[in-house]
């Protein structure tokens, strides 16, 4: 299993209205490539003075070679249109990770 993890810091003045992009819009986009098998979101927690919140997206695959197309063919565009969307609002950083059996 390949997990592509997505950390997003957004200002908390547009939390909720990104989450609901988010879950509505943006993580549809990115399951109808048929690359990922599921999806996961969490909120990182212990954030309460801070002026963001942080979210991790987790994109589970069966295969790297996938996620690699994705990540060529895909993901430049999803990308975009999240930068254009929330532009100095947020900050995000990917991981890519491996199942170790």
């Amino acid at each position: 299993m390949v997990l592509y993890n997505v950390t997003v810091g957004v200002d908390k003045d547009i939390e909720q209205e990104w989450l609901q992009w988010m879950k509505e819009v943006h993580i549809p986009r990115e399951m109808a490539t048929g690359i990922f098998l599921e999806y996961k979101i969490f909120k990182v927690l212990g954030q309460e003075e801070e002026s963001t919140v942080s979210y991790s997206v987790q994109y589970f695959s069966d295969s790297l070679d996938k996620v690699v197309t994705f990540l060529k063919e895909h993901a430049p565009v999803l990308a975009e249109e999240h930068m254009a969307r929330y532009k100095d609002k947020h900050v995000a950083f990917r991981t890519l990770l491996e199942e170790v059996g």
